[in-house]
């Protein structure tokens, strides 16, 4: 990989990692509500499960729906639907003392797993994965895989303290739950791309 293209991917993780998406806004709202240190189970998932995630999809899963465009169809739909649940639980999160208390926030495994049913993080891996994968070989993937980690860590970090710094804003239970319906539809208004037709 030439230095030019690594740097041009470097641009694309950050701008892409940056920028609002359901990730971003999932740990905004469990900063809000869980504080980072509770968050970084969620975070750490993020990173390493979508980092996992282009690798996979470089080595061939994507060949998947090539050949059974319904699996596609079928994602997008079971996409939509956990997001829409995701917004719910983001709405309806117990103020800050009690959740701090009961609540949970989104473990490991979870935020790992939910890349796969993440629709900007399948733009960005394919993205990436097409335009910055030159020879398209597993080290290629793997290449892409580590500037994501690397660069989507202290991105979404970021957002987790911007959450967390919230909190101190959000201690009336009413401003909380401004707070927590606005992430929920902006949750909701990141899935307007994906419900466009192709």
């Amino acid at each position: 990989m030439t230095f030019e293209i690594l740097s041009a991917l470097t641009l694309f993780a950050f701008v892409s990692s940056a920028t609002p998406g359901p990730n971003n806004l999932m740990l905004m709202a469990s900063g809000a509500n869980y504080g980072f240190v509770r968050s970084l189970p969620h975070m750490l998932g993020i990173s390493i499960g979508f980092a996992v995630m282009i690798i996979l999809v470089g080595a061939g899963l994507v060949r998947i729906f090539d050949a059974y465009p319904v699996s596609y169809t079928l994602l997008k739909v079971f996409s939509v639907v956990y997001l829409v649940y995701l917004a719910w639980k983001i709405a309806n999160a117990a103020p800050i003392r009690k959740s701090a208390a009961e609540g949970t926030p989104m473990t490991f495994l979870q935020a790992a797993a939910f890349q796969w049913v993440n629709p900007k993080a399948w733009a960005m891996a394919l993205t990436a994965l097409s335009v910055y994968a030159p020879g398209q070989t597993l080290p290629a993937f793997a290449i892409v895989a580590v500037v994501f980690g690397l660069v989507n860590l202290p991105s979404i970090t970021l957002w987790t303290l911007l959450g967390q710094q919230m909190a101190r804003v959000l201690t009336n239970p009413t401003r909380l739950q401004v707070f927590n319906w606005t992430m929920a539809g902006l949750l909701i208004a990141s899935l307007y791309p994906v419900l466009l037709p192709a």
